[in-house]
């Protein structure tokens, strides 16, 4: 407005002193009105009493606008409002509600500890949010466990596991019973950014599968995000997993643990400095190769046993900076006489929380992650050796700019960089070593991005961003081109380039737009639309029909196209009840893959220098109905999710070039879970899943050829059969400790995992008869062909 009149003024050689005047009379305006619109910040952290842990999405209300704030990740709030005298209630599900009447004159730091509820201990509780979150909280496609919950859902020997309870979650399937990982709405298992502390994990699994590498004694909080995702996440197209770590009692020392018949684990958390620094160290392992040896030949030579480490530890320098250091080591082991086989994680995070003021709030996180496996028989005279790893060095700072209570910015940016060790091999033949390893391949993908949350009004709100991605597929290293063939054929190579380290060979650059949007249609219910763009610089290079410790990952080259994935989804949410005791969602999806990996038949995959020439690029979809009823709380509760879905694939050269089923499409997918306190001491669950069977792909007809039966596709169709549906119910019951003011507290869980020792197929495959060749006949190889009792003693002192 300024300018305008100084403008106006040259127009029409106005004099000096009438200028002055009304840039005077424009200045004493705005200073008139901003005295009106005065406005102070309230901001703190709002901590569990009992040990200090900060608590994540917890509520502060102010009663007189009737908005507010909820907390980050790392407890955080701030509201800016009008100056004035408000009733603030701070309130966080299973906690005593806490309200203060603040007189806002002036910028304030309010942190608060909440008390555990009473009557929480009487009940079970599944959820922690506000109790309508699910309808006003602008994210979508959005579910989040309680570790009290996981621990009371019926598990495979009964341990505690974050990866299957969240299988029970619709838009979630897997291949099969025992499979590792997970597929999220038509995704595949690499397309699911899992992380630990912002550390990615790349197997997710310990035991084949069987096990997570979560240690539930040491997890806090966990969050699945299946669409619009926020734009400070990237790098995977499907969903992102985020696990948080316990900070450790800043109060008290705390010992947890367990005994259970395959393996026990082991907590201590205590405070370093009260209310000031503490840690957790957690640790786990089996001790079943502990029995081989009594159980003499084959098994006295041999050794299966998993272990995980995990620790943390925080300190709060003042009130504007804290630290967070937190780590996780994990291997599985295979020993078979002189073979050894083993696979792991590492991961190492650390965090800084920076507070400029009270309305921008800084986190900068730091990690390291290595997943590596090694096989072999280590032999100098007839043996070999392999190893294979992917490691990851990242800094990611994220701003978050509480502007007022109608909008919050986010912002920052992330620089990733890769190590891909294909394969260092060597094999031994009478006693001449032969090199066969392959050359490291090295990425770094960067990233920026802005988004914001903006309230429009009490029904509108909105979450628009931009994200904007690079990778640089770095030498040292060879560029291979390879020449043309036929769809579907094996491509040779006809040329290579030498680039020098640190040398660019080929970039990428993808914008990932992201939106989401939430009308209220009332105080009970409310309609979401969300669309994001994602892009994948990584691969996973497996044509097994699940993940094995064996697979590896290669980036985007010159020959491999980054993937892309675009999602829109829209979904309606109510709730029901007195105190919205019930909530129900139904979402609709559609996503669109490009540049999908496939395999030619035959493919070549492990230790092949031109393992690109055997690979194959193809567009994708997916599209669903989630349906998902919830009762959050009572003593019975718990969740029925259905999937209604189908996930395809084109690629030329496969299929005769039509559209078929991806090997992880299930068509109908449904989840029960039911909680029930019996009594003070006694809680009892159940859960039970049906799941229509995936595609593989079957001959059609056979030739015979001198009393051999060679089997043969003649439509040269992909998954052209579905195998059997999967089912099983699984129960438990846990007896509680009779007096809950004991510092020793111990409980009994009691479960039978596959009730009616269902044998879900995991896969069929065709033999021959051993008496005569000529009969063949298919063969239904279940992982689990009957019922599992386990007794687990947990305790806690």
């Amino acid at each position: 407005m300024i300018s305008i009149l100084i403008n106006y003024y040259y127009q029409n050689t106005m004099n000096q002193k009438r200028l002055r005047k009304i840039v005077g009379v424009c200045l004493l305006m705005l200073s008139v009105n901003f005295a009106f619109a005065q406005k102070f910040t309230l901001s703190g952290y709002i901590k569990d009493a009992s040990n200090g842990e900060e608590l994540i999405g917890a509520s502060v209300y102010l009663a007189e606008l009737k908005t507010g704030a909820v907390t980050n990740e790392y407890g955080f709030y701030s509201v800016k409002v009008n100056k004035g005298q408000y009733t603030v209630k701070i309130s966080y599900i299973g906690y005593q509600t806490i309200t203060k009447t603040i007189n806002l004159d002036k910028d304030q730091k309010l942190d608060i500890e909440l008390p555990v509820e009473g009557k929480a201990l009487e009940e079970i509780v599944v959820t922690s949010s506000k109790p309508d979150e699910n309808i006003r909280n602008i994210q979508m496609s959005v579910n989040k466990l309680e570790m009290k919950t996981i621990q009371k859902i019926p598990a495979f020997f009964g341990e505690a596991d974050v990866i299957r309870s969240i299988q029970l979650l619709p838009g979630v399937t897997t291949v099969g019973e025992g499979a590792s990982g997970f597929n999220v709405r038509g995704g595949n298992i690499d397309q699911n950014l899992i992380l630990i502390d912002e550390a990615p994990v790349y197997n997710s699994a310990h035991a084949l599968g069987f096990f997570s590498v979560f240690n539930p004694d040491a997890v806090k909080n966990v969050k699945l995000v299946k669409g619009g995702i926020p734009a400070e996440y990237g790098g995977r197209l499907s969903s992102l997993l985020d696990v948080r770590l316990r900070e450790g009692n800043s109060k008290k020392f705390e010992l947890n643990g367990g005994v259970g018949l395959l393996f026990s684990r082991l907590s201590l958390q205590a405070p370093l400095i009260k209310d000031k620094s503490s840690f957790i160290i957690a640790a786990r392992r089996s001790y079943v190769d502990v029995f081989f040896p009594a159980l003499g030949e084959p098994l006295s030579n041999s050794s299966i046993f998993f272990y995980d480490l995990t620790a943390k530890v925080n300190y709060t320098i003042n009130e504007k900076n804290k630290l967070f250091l937190s780590g996780y080591f994990g291997r599985d082991n295979i020993g078979i006489d002189a073979f050894g086989f083993n696979w792991g994680n590492a991961t190492a995070t650390l965090r800084w929380n920076h507070l400029f003021n009270d309305q921008l709030f800084l986190n900068t996180t730091v990690f390291y992650s290595n997943y590596d496996y090694r096989l072999g028989v280590p032999d100098p005279t007839d043996g070999f050796e392999w190893k294979a790893n992917i490691i990851n060095y990242s800094v990611k700072p994220e701003f978050t700019y509480f502007v007022n209570t109608n909008n919050t910015i986010n912002f920052g940016g992330q620089a990733i960089f890769y190590q891909f060790v294909p394969g260092t091999a060597t094999f031994t033949s009478g006693g001449i070593s032969n090199n066969i390893s392959q050359p490291d391949k090295f990425g770094l993908e960067t990233a920026v991005y802005v988004s914001n949350e903006q309230n429009i009004g009490k029904r509108i709100t909105l979450q628009y961003g931009l994200r904007y991605s690079w990778f640089d597929y770095l030498g040292k290293g060879t560029a291979i081109t390879f020449g043309d063939a036929p769809a579907g054929e094996r491509r040779a190579p006809v040329s290579t380039e030498s680039f020098d380290m640190w040398q660019s060979i080929t970039q990428y650059g993808n914008l990932e737009p992201r939106f989401s949007a939430k009308y209220m249609l009332n105080n009970k219910s409310s309609i979401k639309l969300s669309y994001n763009r994602m892009a994948q610089y990584i691969h996973l290079v497996s044509n097994s029909t699940a993940s094995i410790p064996l697979d590896t990952w290669t980036p985007s080259t010159n020959n491999i196209q980054p993937q892309l994935a675009d999602q829109v989804a829209v979904g309606y949410f109510r709730n029901f009840g007195k105190n919205n005791d019930y909530e129900f969602s139904a979402e609709t999806y559609y996503k669109i893959y490009q540049n999908q990996l496939d395999y030619i038949d035959g493919a070549d995959l492990l230790l092949n220098e031109n393992l690109e020439g055997d690979l194959l690029s193809g567009d994708g979809r997916a599209y669903g109905l989630e349906l998902f009823l919830k009762k959050n709380s009572g003593k019975l509760n718990g969740w029925i999710s259905y999937t209604l879905a189908r996930t395809e694939q084109q690629v030329n050269g496969i299929n005769n070039d039509n559209w078929y089923p991806t090997r992880f499409d299930r068509t109908h997918n449904l989840y029960i879970v039911a909680l029930y306190k019996l009594s003070k001491r006694v809680e009892l669950s159940a859960n039970f899943l049906y799941a229509s069977g995936t595609p593989t792909t079957f001959p059609t007809n056979r030739f015979e050829f001198d009393g051999i039966v060679v089997p043969h596709n003649a439509d040269d169709t992909r998954n052209n059969f579905r195998i059997a549906a999967s089912h099983r119910l699984d129960i438990s019951l846990t007896l509680l400790p009779k007096n809950t003011k004991k510092r020793w507290q111990g409980s009994w869980v009691f479960s039978i995992y596959n009730v009616y020792a269902n044998r879900n197929p995991f896969s069929v495959f065709f033999q021959s008869d051993a008496d005569n060749p000529l009969i063949t006949q298919a063969v239904r190889f279940s992982v689990i062909g009957s019922l599992i009792p386990s007794v687990t003693y947990n305790f806690k002192f």
